[in-house]
């Protein structure tokens, strides 16, 4: 460590310290839930050739999907979006709002 001359020198330990507001820390923890609950869920959309990715999770607790495989483009994604990916993830996750897809 080196003193500028006639000044003492006191390094700050905050200022290395990755700083994290509480709001970032409550939606890093809502997107790691929903994505438990996806995981939960994947495996019946797979049974049928598809897949669910997490796109994003707002603060609000909207988040955003994107359907692929065989449930991209499917006349019955929308419904398998909204009666079966967003009615579990309001179950399991009850901070979730809205579930939309991409």
């Amino acid at each position: 460590m080196i003193k500028p001359t006639g000044l003492l020198y006191f390094p700050c330990p905050l200022r290395y310290r990755e700083t994290t507001t509480i709001k970032e820390s409550a939606t890093v923890m809502l997107k790691e839930s929903v994505e438990t609950a996806l995981e939960e869920i994947r495996p019946a959309l797979q049974a049928d050739g598809g897949d669910v990715q997490l796109v994003d999770v707002t603060e609000g607790g909207v988040v955003t999907v994107k359907l692929t495989g065989a449930c991209h483009g499917c006349p019955m994604g929308m419904q398998t979006l909204k009666i079966g990916i967003e009615a579990h993830l309001k179950k399991a996750v009850p901070q979730v709002t809205e579930v939309l897809g991409v």
